[in-house]
């Protein structure tokens, strides 16, 4: 009751003691001393809030889906003749537009006397021109079928940075349309940023959510894999972070792995012991226990034929046409 009171739950009807997993935690990140794995706690409300990143080890058969576009990626306006391109600032132009003079429309004006209108013709044919090179300067700077065919053959190396910024790579693998779907190497590790306070199904959705991995958070699950070859499955209810600090730092020990909801399989730690072993000492484990199962059966059988001779004898021993009362 205590620790259900003052302590940090684990899964569901499990709770540890706040000593105790500040014990395991400092062990935890003296392992990672120097390193970006080393987390940190805080209380608030008097609970205590474990922070950092978690190591997660892919162990998927089946392929994965990206997505062709991530969900807050912004839509640029269409270009216009205002403007360089479609991404400009807004607050620029605003400013600009207080600098320069409010466009009016055109005006009739009285023309002068006509000795004076050579000039004035000739002006007017001037501003015209200007007003015909600003016009089309603007049109040739707005005009994006040149910047397509342009990016189109190859682009910089800082589109292609900008291009991928916003975007995981899964071991340097980023979207494309011709590797849309693929499986990750398995064993190979990532890291996801989670909290004490987040179940499985959550630590999964900021996983899945990193990579924009198209599939749902239901078809996967995570995975305690011991060294000796056990493998637990975390339940819904379970908080991996607080698992991973009890199990250890040691990764040689225990990882983390993602892998499919029906094509995982639990392993008990009866079972993992002799998975290590090489076919033939497995099949002379099986002779031995095929010889201990043949002798209990004799034992058995011999026991069962001596009591029924017993029974025989006594049977004998009554007169014929006796009955038993």
């Amino acid at each position: 009751m205590d620790d259900r009171n003052d302590g940090v739950r684990v899964g569901e009807n499990k709770f540890i003691s706040k000593r105790s997993i500040l014990s395991h935690l400092k062990t935890y990140n003296l392992y990672y001393e120097g390193k970006n794995l080393q987390l940190r706690h805080r209380e608030e409300e008097e609970e205590l809030i474990i922070e950092g990143l978690l190591n997660i080890s892919w162990g998927l058969r089946r392929p994965i889906r990206l997505q062709m576009q991530d969900d807050h990626e912004r839509i640029r306006p269409p270009p216009s003749s205002t403007s360089w391109h479609s991404g400009c600032n807004l607050d620029n132009q605003s400013q600009e537009g207080q600098n320069q003079t409010p466009q009016t429309p055109p005006q009739m004006e009285v023309t002068p006397p006509e000795d004076h209108s050579s000039n004035g013709t000739a002006q007017a044919h001037e501003e015209e021109e200007e007003e015909v090179c600003d016009v089309s300067a603007q049109l040739l700077r707005t005009k994006s079928d040149a910047g397509v065919l342009r990016r189109g053959r190859r682009r910089s190396p800082s589109d292609q940075r900008r291009i991928r910024r916003h975007r995981f790579s899964i071991n340097g693998h980023f979207y494309n349309h011709k590797t849309a779907v693929f499986t990750p190497a398995y064993g190979s590790v990532t890291n996801v940023r989670i909290n004490s306070c987040m179940t499985t199904p959550q630590v999964l959705r900021v996983l899945l959510n990193k990579f924009k991995i198209e599939n749902s958070p239901d078809e996967f699950a995570l995975y305690l894999v011991h060294a000796s070859g056990e493998r637990v499955q975390l339940k819904r209810m379970d908080y991996p972070l607080v698992v991973r600090i009890l199990q250890g730092p040691c990764e040689h020990v225990c990882k983390i792995f993602l892998m499919e909801q029906d094509l995982g399989e639990e392993i008990p730690y009866e079972v993992a012991q002799y998975i290590k072993f090489e076919m033939p000492v497995l099949q002379s484990f099986i002779t031995k226990l095929k010889e201990e199962e043949d002798r209990e059966v004799q034992k058995l059988r011999s026991r069962y034929k001596y009591l029924r001779c017993i029974i025989e004898k006594q049977l004998q021993c009554f007169p014929e046409g006796s009955t038993c009362v």
